[in-house]
């Protein structure tokens, strides 16, 4: 060992050995609260537009200077106070078991702790490009596999906070929404590696440039697939509503029931008055027995007839086979069952298991947290239709992360979305993800807005190649943990890269 290498081990040695001092133990607090308050205001139920780009600098930027041990606390209590704030909306609002709540926080918080682990891993070893891809790769395989295994689909994805961030959001229709979450983290995972003790400056620059180049690349790609995809598609004019209405759904056989289908009658006919074509309620707006819809169907059978126009409405449905979430298109009186269940809140209902469009047109039926699901958009997409009807029902608190979750899945297939939701949002969104209209809604009165909405004229490259980029994330996850195994070689007359003293 030269004189060089045992220099640079004994100061390793000692800063990451002896006890903190005061201003260290305060750095490594700092950094791990900064990381926490921008992961707060940056990713979330309403996230600041680009601020989760600077969430993970503090702790990056701590990494190579600090133990193992010391780096992987900082990035777990960052990434749990940052997201502490979901606990109430999971155990409270969605009434998800403690276990539950406590397992979706931690386990990811656990995961973007080592997801940082191997990203200083690499930096120690000074191989700062393949830290740069670790870090994005890492996480983004982590989410990928969760949404394939989790239950919930795609919910949990850090990629949405850039939903209204329009040149990054359009990746999504190459990568789906992880190619989104990968942008996130490369960012500023190139920053800290640049600034990590030990790289010199044709390093600096080479990560610098590629990093560039590869955000560019990418923005631009699917720039143009998104604009390619939803060009040439023809309008849809779209009416929304969300009646008002008792807290709880309304049996169809009640005075209220007959109240609210009154209401309905007439809000069709206003909106066919401005020249809606299809008119959209929110789900699960009524009760039904199979017995009672007739109570439903005759009048807006007869008002769609009228007017030529096309409804959907959300209501439970008792059927022979059990209890279904249900979106039911008039006239024809075409039914689709809710595919997708919120665990816990629906457990008692039966869960519908094909794809439904409305016949004679490209139109598909979706209900709420189907759409959370990338894959069962992408299918209705292959499978012709052009614009999805999707009656829902939110929370309020998080009326804006599930209506972006919808336009994030518009640009990944190309497809417009019409989503109804109560105690939410009104949203419109054309084929490339563009919110057209954004209203406010609640149970104390009637919202309605009426909308242009421009379909797709072609599949985008996600509908066509699938899930690509998180295999290609889990195979670059992997490749970067065997790297991360490999010792370093040794140029003559170079210190080895600083030991990781974990």
């Amino acid at each position: 060992m030269t004189s060089t290498e045992e220099a640079v081990r004994e100061t390793f040695s000692r800063r990451t050995d002896r006890r903190w001092t005061g201003r260290e133990a305060i750095t490594w607090l700092a950094a791990t609260v900064s990381s926490a308050v921008l992961w707060s205001v940056g990713a979330g139920l309403h996230p600041i537009p680009g601020i989760a780009l600077l969430a993970p600098l503090p702790v990056l930027w701590l990494a190579p200077r600090r133990s193992g041990p010391v780096v992987y606390a900082a990035a777990v209590l960052s990434w749990l106070g940052g997201n502490a704030r979901y606990w109430s909306y999971l155990a409270d609002t969605l009434e998800q078991p403690g276990v539950a709540a406590v397992a979706l926080l931690l386990g990811s918080g656990l995961t973007f702790g080592a997801c940082v682990a191997l990203f200083r891993k690499l930096l120690l070893q000074e191989r700062f490009g393949w830290a740069v891809l670790a870090l994005p790769a890492a996480w983004t395989a982590a989410e990928f596999l969760f949404g394939l295994l989790g239950g919930i689909g795609a919910w949990w994805s850090i990629g949405y906070s850039q939903a209204e961030v329009d040149p990054i959001v359009r990746v999504a229709s190459l990568t789906g929404v992880w190619g989104i979450s990968f942008l996130v983290l490369v960012v500023p995972g190139a920053v800290a590696a640049m600034t990590a003790p030990g790289i010199r400056p044709p390093r600096r620059l080479t990560v610098a440039g590629v990093t560039a180049v590869v955000a560019a690349v990418a923005i631009g790609a699917g720039l143009w697939s998104s604009a390619a995809a939803a060009g040439s598609g023809p309008v849809t004019r779209v009416g929304l509503v969300a009646l008002e209405q008792p807290p709880m759904y309304v049996p169809v056989a009640s005075p209220d029931g007959a109240r609210m289908i009154a209401e309905a009658v007439t809000v069709v006919d206003r909106l066919a008055d401005q020249g809606a074509e299809v008119i959209v309620f929110s789900e699960k707006a009524w009760h039904a027995r199979r017995s009672e819809l007739f109570l439903l169907r005759d009048p807006l059978t007869a008002v769609a007839a009228r007017r030529g126009v096309h409804v959907v409405v959300g209501l439970e449905l008792e059927q022979p086979g059990g209890t279904v979430n249900a979106a039911i298109a008039y006239p024809g009186e075409t039914v689709y069952a809710k595919r997708y269940l919120v665990p816990g809140l629906e457990s008692g209902l039966q869960r519908g298991s094909i794809p439904v469009q409305v016949p004679g047109r490209p139109w598909a039926l979706a209900i709420c947290a189907d759409l959370d699901h990338p894959a069962l958009v992408r299918q209705n997409r292959a499978d012709g239709a052009t614009l999805l009807l999707a009656p829902a029902l939110d929370f309020s608190v998080d009326h804006w992360l599930h209506s972006r979750m919808a336009a994030v899945r518009a640009v990944e297939s190309g497809i417009a979305i019409a989503r109804s939701a109560q105690l939410g949002e009104l949203t419109a969104i054309d084929a490339q993800g563009t919110v057209r209209a954004s209203v406010r809604t609640g149970i104390t009165e009637t919202h309605t807005v009426r909308v242009d909405i421009r379909t797709s004229g072609d599949r985008t490259p996600y509908v066509r190649w699938g899930d690509w980029f998180g295999a290609l994330s889990i195979a670059a996850a992997v490749v970067c943990g065997l790297a991360a195994l490999r010792r370093p070689a040794v140029r003559p007359g170079k210190p080895r890269a600083l030991p990781d003293q974990s």
